[in-house]
């Protein structure tokens, strides 16, 4: 095993251990019902197994039934993590709009999530069975994006956190930016550190409260400007993203 980067070539991806010195796997539950019944692969076609922390390879069909397939390894690699890691703080928001903030922000490649109870967000999770589908939810939606973008390292989705918890995470950022319509620097102006972990806050759909930006800016973060215009917080993230990516180098 190489410890490089792999071409996608098109080919979907299942996410599955893969055991050290395995040549074969067997992909069972609902990765292998998936890849058997919905995407329905056959034998001798290929694909792309992942164990969500990094290591990725290609493989060929050998057998499928209609739960499980079994697969030889062709091609196995070990690709790092980015030097600078975007964790994204996302503002609950309501209904499907949590679910498609999620689902691009992964697809665009953020390294982590975490769902913020802000005092505006309209949706609220409490700590019993309710919160605890909600989160579930955020991470399944998490996993089928990154297997939609063929990603090697699954972005862990963390537990919810309050404002005071944001601003520790703030203080052990190496840079922590916050997105407000009443920031004088944008986004595009400023300095990124080469590794660590920047920390990306996007507010809830009522916008961050006054006592919440102060509480942020005090342990460190600072606001910026994304652009003219006023975007949804379930678009604000992806787009920061973007941005972010195209000034680093990731895309």
């Amino acid at each position: 095993m190489t410890s490089s980067s792999m071409a996608r070539d098109g080919l979907p991806l299942f996410l599955t251990e893969l055991p050290a010195g395995a040549d074969q796997i067997v992909l069972s539950g609902p990765e292998g019902r998936h890849a058997a019944t919905v995407t329905r692969l056959r034998v001798g076609e290929r694909l792309l197994l992942a164990d969500g922390r990094g290591e990725v390879a290609k493989a060929e069909v050998i057998s499928v039934t209609k739960d499980e397939l079994r697969a030889v390894l062709r091609e196995r690699v070990r690709e790092a993590e980015p030097a600078l890691r975007v964790t994204m703080a996302q503002a609950l928001l309501k209904g499907d709009r949590a679910e498609l903030a999620v689902d691009q922000a992964v697809e665009v490649g953020v390294d982590a999530l975490v769902p913020w109870r802000a005092a505006r967000c309209v949706a609220r999770w409490d700590s019993g069975p309710r919160g605890a589908k909600a989160l579930e939810r955020w991470r399944s939606t998490a996993r089928s994006a990154a297997k939609q973008a063929r990603r090697s390292w699954l972005p862990p989705v963390h537990e919810p956190t309050t404002t005071a918890g944001l601003a520790e995470r703030v203080r052990s950022a190496a840079l922590a930016l916050v997105l407000h319509e009443s920031a004088d620097a944008r986004l595009t102006s400023v300095d990124l550190p080469a590794s660590g972990e920047l920390l990306l806050v996007v507010g809830p759909e009522g916008g961050i409260d006054d006592a919440e930006l102060a509480a942020l800016t005090e342990a460190g973060a600072r606001p910026v400007l994304l652009g003219d215009t006023v975007l949804r917080a379930s678009t604000a993230g992806v787009a920061a993203l973007a941005a972010l990516w195209a000034r680093s180098g990731r895309w």
